[in-house]
């Protein structure tokens, strides 16, 4: 963890809070700016005790102005050791690109760590989901995957092999969709996730650089090319990095025109 903010007192100065309104929406509104724009993750905020010295007020209002910097996820506690500038997180919109391309649509910087890239025979529940015989060829792709070399997700993907001749000949893809579509004219053209929550294992655990038993958002989608099941894959997100978005409409009826969706992270 870095270093507590000693600039705060000497950025915001000598603050003299008004009584028209609440003086923890005041200090909330103080307080954003100067995280937002001075400080990075993991700076940690003076005490509360501090604080309330500072600007002259309760512990407990700046508790409350704290508790809505929680809230919108500027802010974490870690109890019984302080408050620090959280982690920003990375809005996970569903749908069907490569990891690769959206995290240079982020700006930043995606790699992958393969752990497996091999032919195997389906498994009962492979079978099923791919809508295959049990023991037909199906090649597995296994990566973990990073941002700007930060462990973000564990992903696997398992294709019907008979789709893909000689993909095991090559080096394992940097963009599976990208070589699915290129080379083998699969282009995902709809797909069905379905979300839950779920805690890391200790392998997975491993892999994300997390506490065992962590929050994660598991992510099993089945990807088509028209009426034909092209891609199974199986993903683990970590809680703390990602928020999921999900853009909606009522049927029938159609964005505004020029409307631009609020993007998140």
């Amino acid at each position: 963890m870095k270093t507590p903010l000693r600039n705060l007192k000497k950025y915001i100065g000598a603050v003299e809070l008004s009584d028209s309104s609440p003086k923890h929406l005041q200090l909330r509104e103080l307080l954003r700016p100067y995280i937002s724009e001075n400080c990075g993750a993991g700076d940690a905020l003076p005490s509360e005790r501090e604080l309330a010295e500072h600007f002259g007020v309760a512990r407990m209002t700046i508790r409350h102005a704290i508790d809505a910097l929680v809230a919108e996820e500027l802010l974490e506690r870690v109890v019984g050791v302080g408050t620090y500038v959280a982690q920003s997180k990375v809005d996970l919109q569903i749908k069907l690109t490569s990891y690769s391309e959206e995290m240079h649509r982020r700006g930043m910087v995606p790699d992958a760590h393969v752990l497996s890239f091999e032919q195997i025979g389906a498994t009962s529940r492979l079978a099923r989901e791919l809508q295959l015989e049990e023991g037909q060829p199906v090649v597995r792709f296994r990566r973990q995957l990073l941002a700007d070399g930060e462990p973000m997700s564990v992903d696997e993907n398992f294709i019907p092999a008979h789709r893909v001749p000689g993909i095991l000949d090559d080096p394992p893809p940097t963009s599976l969709y990208n070589v699915l579509s290129e080379k083998y004219g699969l282009v995902m053209e709809w797909g069905e996730d379905a979300v839950e929550a779920t805690a890391a294992s200790p392998s997975i655990a491993r892999l994300l650089h997390v506490e065992m038993g962590s929050p994660l958002l598991k992510i099993e989608r089945h990807a088509y090319v028209s009426r034909a099941m092209v891609d199974y894959s199986v993903s683990y997100y970590r809680a703390d990095r990602y928020k999921l978005w999900v853009p909606l409409q009522r049927p029938g009826m159609r964005s505004p025109r020029g409307y631009s969706p609020r993007r998140l992270g």
